[in-house]
């Protein structure tokens, strides 16, 4: 057995004895020394313990002292009867108490035992049954967030264990807390009952086995048992002390002792009005002027020292800053850390700060968290952190937005202006400054806030400058997303996957596809707006396919025909007819009959001569469907598909082209036009 087992348990078979044996008064003193000493150790742990759970061995304590201090009390009951000598530790302790006056005594332990049943005990027995309470109550809500955490990458699976673990040991803490709090209650009680019992018992004795007189019994032992009680009350108040300190603890950066100077004193304006109003009751009442001014005079130098020292902190802090900054760029690691190339960057000018800072009331960065959940819901992918930065090299109302460090869009903006746009219906004109759209190019005016309540009723549609901002980065990073995805991204949305589908994954990567071939499959899908959230469908589809093809290109089309329903219900309205445009079948043998294969792929070797008549009757055909106020879309066969958008891609980066198997039966189409060349 370990020393530790052998100390605890002769710890408390020694309190069992001590109830059943009678023990010599000496022995007596150095056990109630003892006892003082450890509800010592206890308190100054619990004061000054960072957190509850490095004390989660309280409530077994709390039991522990609280038997050992009854079967102490219990012996010193019975010396005190039997031979009126319980030591000289209760005797000294009634005497000096009490002063030599058997009221003064009684009184003083009087109101110690009502201070700590009616004060501590019952508060703290009040908090540790709320925080048990609250505590059980946040469970849920706490391995909420610990699963959210883990399932965003924020943690390890051991961070998370460790997580759970903690709180559950705080559940059980505080739910044992609540229990505990009653054995020092009822030591109080306990306590207050037997020194009732050793008056009564002691004068009883004195007169019928002493041959004393009332009063002498009474005096003598009274000094006794207030002796006796305060021996054991002043552990026990101890005890109750470090049980409220315990559950009221609530914050892990310092110990007790810190925070409250920190907390109590580092305010100088503080010290200095209660100075100046302990200086006013002294001189301006009939208080102690001296006991009252001498306090005011300490408190307002104490703020003044406290006001100067904070000055030379914030001078230091702000030195030991630039110092750390320069020693950093010192430092050769540093230069890896330059190299360092943010995926999405927007950059803007001092004129718009106040769009971003939130203290100014800017909401740039929510409406930047909620692009990144708009595109995760459309299009199925984690955006990379949008990284927001100043620059004082724009102009002032200037922002640019880069993808992986190269500017891709700008735009400019008037902060305490509004974007007015007319949707072409509007007849009446206002006022403004002419701009663009940056977006989407469109002729629009800045107009000032009186003018927004006009202009709307016009039926313009206006714009406030974050929401311009948002549109022109949530249209930058749609554009962007194929490049954006990484084979991380990938492995992370494979990871997903294969929680619920183990099969699955494990008959397609590795075997038949590296994680390299899907990412080009999901770019590809990307790349034309096809949203990948039906994960399951697309491997289903490649795990079908892979056997036969690893060329990425076809295996796209193959899975766009097992989207047909999300990419019909995209593009195409239900119970009405849509107009569309379709290529003509010579073109298309054309296109087929250009196409060359290589190791890295296919491509056209179309002649330029054809290739211009062809994108010039594309351009005709598309004019007629947004003449209709359609999007432009052409429908081809599913061969020609891929090569015909390769081909009008760099011409028209709006142009829909769709094959015929990727249009749900349900749909009803009208061709407005052929292209045709």
């Amino acid at each position: 057995m370990k020393k530790t087992d052998i100390a605890v348990g002769i710890y408390i078979m020694a309190a069992i004895i001590f109830l059943l044996v009678p023990m010599p008064s000496i022995i007596l003193d150095f056990l109630l020394a003892l006892n003082i000493s450890i509800a010592m150790i206890i308190l100054f742990n619990a004061l000054f313990s960072q957190e509850v759970l490095n004390m989660s061995t309280f409530p077994t304590i709390l039991l522990f002292t609280t038997v050992f201090r009854i079967s102490l009390n219990v012996s010193s009951t019975r010396l005190i009867l039997t031979t009126g000598d319980p030591g000289e530790v209760v005797r000294q302790f009634g005497e000096f108490v009490g002063g030599g006056d058997t009221v003064i005594g009684i009184i003083v332990f009087l109101i110690l035992v009502l201070v700590q049943f009616m004060v501590i005990n019952k508060g703290s027995e009040r908090v540790s049954e709320v925080t048990a309470r609250f505590t059980l109550d946040a469970m849920p809500g706490k391995q909420m967030a610990i699963d959210a955490d883990l399932n965003t990458g924020a943690i390890t699976d051991a961070e998370a264990r460790a997580r759970r673990e903690k709180i559950q040991e705080e559940s059980g803490f505080f739910g044992a807390m609540d229990g505990a709090t009653k054995y020092v209650k009822g030591d109080a009680t306990a306590g207050l009952i037997i020194t009732i019992i050793n008056i009564v018992g002691g004068v009883i004795m004195g007169m019928t086995r002493g041959g004393m007189s009332a009063m002498d019994a009474f005096t003598e032992y009274s000094v006794l048992t207030i002796g006796d009680g305060l021996v054991s009350q002043i552990p026990s108040l101890m005890i109750s002390l470090s049980t409220g300190i315990i559950v009221t603890k609530v914050s892990k950066e310092a110990d007790i002792g810190d925070l409250l100077t920190r907390q109590l004193f580092s305010i100088p304006k503080v010290l200095y009005m209660v100075g100046a109003s302990s200086c006013f009751l002294g001189i301006m009442t009939p208080l102690p002027f001296f006991v009252f001014a001498s306090y005011g005079a300490a408190f307002i130098a104490t703020g003044y020292v406290i006001s100067k020292r904070t000055k030379i902190q914030d001078v230091e802090d702000e030195v030991a800053e630039d110092e750390q900054a320069a020693s950093e760029l010192r430092k050769p690691e540093n230069v890896t850390s330059l190299l360092q190339v943010d995926q999405i960057e927007l950059e803007f000018g001092y004129g718009i700060i106040p769009l971003a800072d939130v203290n100014q009331g800017g909401d740039l960065l929510d409406r930047v968290v909620l692009i990144r959940r708009q595109i995760a819901l459309e299009l199925g992918c984690v955006v990379p952190t949008i990284r927001l930065r100043d620059n004082i090299q724009l102009n002032p109302n200037q922002y640019v937005i880069k993808i992986k460090g190269i500017p891709v869009s700008e735009g400019e903006i008037l902060f305490d202006h509004y974007m007015a746009m007319n949707p072409g219906y509007v007849e009446e004109e206002i006022t403004g400054i002419p701009t663009f759209e940056p977006s989407f190019h469109l002729p629009a005016l800045w107009i000032t806030e009186s003018q927004r309540e006009r202009a709307e009723s016009f039926g313009y549609t206006v714009v406030d400058p974050p929401s311009i901002m948002a549109t022109h980065l949530t249209e930058v990073i749609r554009s962007h997303l194929d490049e954006l995805m990484t084979r991380q991204d990938v492995q992370n949305l494979i990871n997903n996957v294969q929680e619920a589908n183990q099969t699955l994954i494990t008959e397609l990567v590795p075997k038949l596809l590296s994680v390299g071939e899907i990412q080009k499959v999901l770019q590809n899908l990307l790349k034309e707006g096809i949203s990948i959230r039906d994960l399951i469908t697309i491997f289903e589809t490649l795990a079908d396919y892979a056997p036969t093809t690893r060329d990425t290109d076809v295996l796209t089309e193959y899975v766009r025909q097992s989207l047909k329903r999300a990419i019909s219900s995209r593009y195409f309205g239900t119970g009405q007819t849509n107009s569309v445009v379709t290529l003509d079948p010579k073109i298309e043998q054309e296109i087929m009959a250009s196409v060359k294969q290589t190791e890295q792929g296919a491509y056209l070797a179309l002649d330029p001569d054809r290739t211009n008549a062809i994108i010039k009757s594309v351009g005709e055909e598309a004019a007629k469907l947004e003449n209709l106020g359609r999007s432009p879309i052409i429908i081809t066969s599913p061969i020609v598909r891929m090569y015909f958008k390769k081909l009008t891609r760099d011409y028209y980066k709006d142009l829909i082209v769709i094959s015929y198997n990727e249009i749900d039966s349900n749909v009803e189409l009208q061709s407005v036009g052929m292209v045709t060349a």
